[in-house]
């Protein structure tokens, strides 16, 4: 795929997060996407979308800050957190996007095994790429994916989430670069 200049992905860590997931999330993204991925903190923390009676965090407050404090030269803004994550009609969700918007978030929170120890393993960081490139796909207009491998397919759990590839489907691919073609497109 090309690159368009002018465009970048911004990853926005919301909290400590080890380089290596940083990076590993940019080069996920940079191979899915094309555009070059930028590592760059935009909100400090998320308390503002806390839900008390839940004991979880409000996702789309949350993609709301992030849109109004993007900077202007993102073409897409992915947030990373460890806070457990919400929309009212589930119980938790591993992130949320806007589709066909520039934000996302992804939350690690879940994405570990029950039995992980506090050390980062390969899996864990497989888990959280693959989340993020599946975030940042709906902002591109992809829709979840009944192909089974596909980054796109919607996952219940972290062993669906394991059981996908790192790619998308032929068809998802194709949806893609028909939307990277009307960014390039763009008088932007």
């Amino acid at each position: 795929m090309n690159i368009y200049s002018g465009h970048s992905i911004v990853i926005s860590p919301i909290g400590n997060f080890d380089a290596e997931i940083a990076e590993s999330v940019e080069k996920g993204i940079s191979r899915i996407f094309g555009f070059p991925a930028r590592i760059l903190p935009v909100l400090e923390n998320v308390g503002f979308a806390f839900d008390s009676g839940r004991n979880q965090f409000y996702s789309t407050s949350i993609l709301e800050k992030l849109e109004s404090c993007a900077p202007s030269f993102a073409l897409k803004v992915l947030a990373i957190t460890d806070v457990d994550l919400f929309i009212p009609i589930l119980t938790h969700v591993y992130g949320e996007a806007q589709l066909g918007g520039r934000t996302c978030i992804v939350s690690t929170y879940r994405l570990k095994d029950s039995f992980l120890s506090a050390r980062i393993n390969d899996s864990y960081i497989q888990r959280i790429v693959k989340e993020a490139i599946h975030e940042l796909g709906h902002t591109f207009s992809l829709r979840h994916c009944r192909e089974h491998t596909c980054i796109m397919h919607y996952c219940r759990t972290e062993l669906d989430v394991d059981r996908k590839s790192d790619q998308l489907c032929r068809y998802c691919k194709i949806l893609l670069e028909d939307e990277i073609k009307k960014i390039g497109s763009s008088p932007n």
